[in-house]
């Protein structure tokens, strides 16, 4: 009889303990299960844009190619081979956009470039494309019928301004300040905007600045201030001249 109470009691006991164990096991295996989310979730962040990089070949490199060839960066083929040559423009590329130059289309660098995955409809996507709209409009306003690269500059112009502390930092709003924009004051601004412009201003938005980070510019045949004469003459694109303070 005692023996049937000993082996009772230390049955109830190994029950216990294996519940516990269940319990502990099961918990274990949650908390894995969300580490293993966030690592993975983190994992899907880093390659929402893909890294290109020397030795890459594809789709992807093609593209950063196309891009730096257009933007006087790269002079060689545009192959989709990640060679020596992309590299140096690549490396040009970020020193001019202020990213460390290490000749690999990381993250940053390519959202500078405007290559965005598939995948990846970013905010700052959308918020270029409403600048975009709006910037294309001015440089039609203001610089149809220029050379592309001289409306690429007037777009450029509006950006340099956006950065400097000297104006709004948006897009529109240095684009409404009052008596900035000849084309604001007499209502062209308000004119649909063809191809070209259009193209002028994503690539001004994507990093390609022929003005060299001018913040004004002038047409010398129709000037009347002489106010902006005083300013440092920087580039002279077409019909009109670029400067800086």
């Amino acid at each position: 009889m005692q023996n049937n109470v000993k082996n009772s009691i230390i049955d109830k006991k190994e029950k216990k303990a294996m519940s516990k164990k269940i319990i502990i096991s099961i918990i274990v295996v949650i908390l894995i299960g969300i580490v293993a989310s966030a690592f993975y979730a983190s994992y899907l962040n880093n390659i929402s844009y893909a890294i290109s990089k020397y030795g890459s070949s594809g789709k992807e490199v093609k593209q950063i190619q196309e891009k730096l060839k257009r933007w006087g960066y790269y002079s060689g083929n545009v192959d989709g081979i990640y060679g020596t040559k992309t590299v140096d423009a690549v490396k040009k590329f970020q020193r001019k956009n202020g990213l460390t130059a290490d000749g690999i289309a990381g993250k940053k660098t390519l959202a500078k470039m405007g290559i965005f995955s598939s995948n990846n409809t970013s905010n700052s996507s959308t918020t270029n494309s409403s600048d975009a709209k709006l910037l294309s409009r001015i440089i039609h306003a203001e610089a149809r019928g220029e050379p592309y690269e001289g409306q690429v500059a007037v777009g450029a112009v509006v950006l340099n301004r956006v950065k400097s502390s000297s104006f709004p930092n948006t897009v529109s709003g240095v684009i409404y300040q009052s008596g900035a924009f000849d084309a604001v004051s007499d209502g062209q601004i308000n004119m649909t905007p063809d191809k070209t412009s259009i193209s002028a201003a994503k690539d001004a938005l994507n990093g390609w600045d022929p003005s060299y980070g001018c913040t004004f510019y002038f047409n010398p045949s129709t000037a009347t201030s002489k106010w902006i004469w005083s300013k440092t003459q920087i580039v002279k694109i077409g019909k009109h001249i670029f400067c800086k303070d």
